[in-house]
């Protein structure tokens, strides 16, 4: 009995010591990191502000399907090329995006009671005034069916204002920040699903609606937008969020062809929108003159993924892969948004190639577009390459491609700097980045989550239970002045925290390439029947 006692005790001591065994038996190669090390966090050697300036200052923005997205194309084409890439090219997705759509001018001005410039962005998708338009603006609110009688006949040629402007705070926290060791340590912890739950924002009106009750409000909106061009108004003004002259701009329109006719709708600084609206309300008349030119494009080569390898040795059959969405809004020029994440990404395989460590499986790049319509580029890319999930069949259809992936890293949060990485649910592969974070902990890399993140491109990977990874990163001013706003410029780019992330993210790649196994992976799970991944937004900690 004594001896049968020892034995179990043995058993469950050798039990308790195997994720520790596991961890101390992967295998952390620190003379290729510090290679990588010295070229990536190099000021000299680093290229990574000068692929962001050439993305933000020459080459943005780039909205999916837009001339600029086509042109910025080709020159990340040619810069991967000249690093040495092979079979660097563009590759369409299905489906079909719909029409590209690209602002050529645009000017607003205040001419009376008293001139003052507008600060204001056209939303896309939208239609443009064919040429300078000045009118009086007017407050009209379409909330019922009594309101149509109550504008009818009196809007034609006019600035239609279509809510009241909101209470602007004062702005007493900093609007950059870095986490905490409390919040990276409350990110670090297991959410515990429970009858308690930390207080959340109300769900929409919308959200909690019957079927029919949002078909009526699909139809309702549909006829009040039908109203504003039977009436011939100018333009549509709406309040942005944000505050101090930041515009925050996104879609305002249809992508199809076919879709019905509509107004030029114009987001305002909430500083200006306040002050047009206090006017009207004291009888004072506004006049606005207007010129903006928006255009449509039908060319389906201006709507691609760009693709670009670091060939493997002895496993090139097998991939790892690293990207961040190519497309960006039109305001800004997409700095942190997602220029950042791509010129790290390019970073990362300059690093790779200039360091000429030898990689055993294959790096391949990925720059997606559409990411902010839905995810469209990478979840085409998955579709076409690995493999996919029918609704319909409630069935994977996976691709010989599904069983040599790797790994994929994505970047996409701005451009602060890394603080850790989250799991996606993936608890078996955390011993394994254990080992790969410790010779970086004190680069600030020191954080590792179980939690899901969602909103960009590794969840499309995810999705087919490859493993998808999205960074841990400083906030910094990423969803406070930056995330999709006329402030998401170069001059909000971090020089120092994006090339911790180009080097933290070049020695997690290389890791990966060069392990003898493949990375533990999530079971193959069917998704939810209802809804899927969206687009691309700041971190879900």
């Amino acid at each position: 009995m004594r001896n049968l006692k020892t034995i179990l005790a043995l058993v469950c001591l050798l039990v308790l010591a195997l994720p520790a065994v596991t961890q101390q038996n992967e295998p952390v190669d620190l003379d290729a990191i510090y290679k990588i090390k010295q070229e990536g966090l190099g000021v000299r050697n680093s290229k990574v502000m000068e692929y962001a300036s050439y993305l933000t200052d020459v080459y943005g923005p780039r909205l999916t399907g837009s001339p600029e997205y086509k042109v910025a194309g080709d020159w990340t084409v040619k810069t991967l090329t000249e690093l040495g890439l092979a079979n660097v090219h563009t590759e369409p997705w299905a489906p079909p995006f719909g029409r590209g759509w690209s602002n050529e001018r645009f000017s607003a001005q205040v001419t009376a009671p008293n001139p003052f410039p507008l600060i204001a962005y056209p939303l896309a998708w939208t239609p443009g005034t064919n040429g300078p338009v000045s009118g009086e603006a007017v407050y009209a609110s379409i909330e019922r069916e009594e309101d149509f009688a109550k504008f009818q006949g009196k809007l034609r040629g006019k600035f239609v204002l279509t809510a009241e402007p909101r209470a602007v705070p004062a702005l007493w926290d900093p609007l950059g920040r870095r986490y905490t060791d409390e919040e990276l340590a409350n990110i670090a912890q297991q959410p515990i699903p429970g009858a308690i739950r930390a207080p959340q924002a109300a769900p929409s009106p919308f959200a909690q609606m019957t079927p029919a009750e949002r078909q009526a409000r699909r139809e309702f909106a549909d006829k009040v937008a039908k109203f504003w061009v039977d009436e011939g108004v100018a333009a549509l003004l709406q309040p942005s969020q944000g505050t101090g002259g930041t515009v925050f701009a996104g879609g305002g329109g249809s992508r199809e062809a076919n879709a019905p006719p509509s107004v030029p709708r114009v987001a305002v600084a909430i500083e200006h929108y306040g002050r047009i609206y206090r006017m009207l309300e004291k009888n004072v008349p506004v006049t606005i003159e207007m010129n903006i030119e928006n255009k449509f494009y039908d060319d389906p080569s201006m709507t691609f993924n760009i693709l670009g390898e670091l060939p493997g040795t002895d496993k090139p059959d097998e991939v790892v892969m690293i990207g961040g969405h190519f497309d960006t809004w039109h305001t800004g020029t997409g700095a942190t948004d997602n220029s950042a994440g791509c010129a790290v990404m390019m970073e990362v395989m300059r690093i790779l190639k200039a360091s000429g460590l030898k990689l055993r499986r294959t790096v391949r790049i990925g720059l997606w577009g559409g990411e902010e319509q839905g995810l469209l580029g990478s979840r085409g890319y998955v579709a076409a390459t690995f493999g996919s999930f029918n609704q319909q069949t409630r069935q994977f259809d996976l691709k010989p491609a599904h069983a040599k992936f790797q790994a994929y890293f994505n970047i996409d949060n701005g451009t602060g700097r890394l603080r850790g990485i989250y799991l996606q649910g993936n608890e078996a592969i955390r011993p394994v980045f254990q080992r790969w974070v410790e010779p970086l902990r004190d680069m600030g890399m020191t954080t590792i989550s179980i939690r899901n993140t969602g909103g960009t491109d590794h969840q499309s990977f995810d999705a087919v239970s490859l493993p998808g990874f999205q960074f841990i990163q400083d906030p910094v001013e990423y969803g406070t002045r930056t995330h999709h706003s006329n402030m998401d410029v170069y001059e909000r780019l971090q020089p120092d925290d994006m090339r911790q992330i180009a080097t933290i993210v070049a020695v997690f790649v290389y890791q990966a390439a060069n392990r003898d196994q493949l990375l533990p992976r999530k079971p193959l799970t069917p998704p939810p029947a209802r809804g899927g991944p969206g687009g691309g937004g700041p971190p879900m900690p």
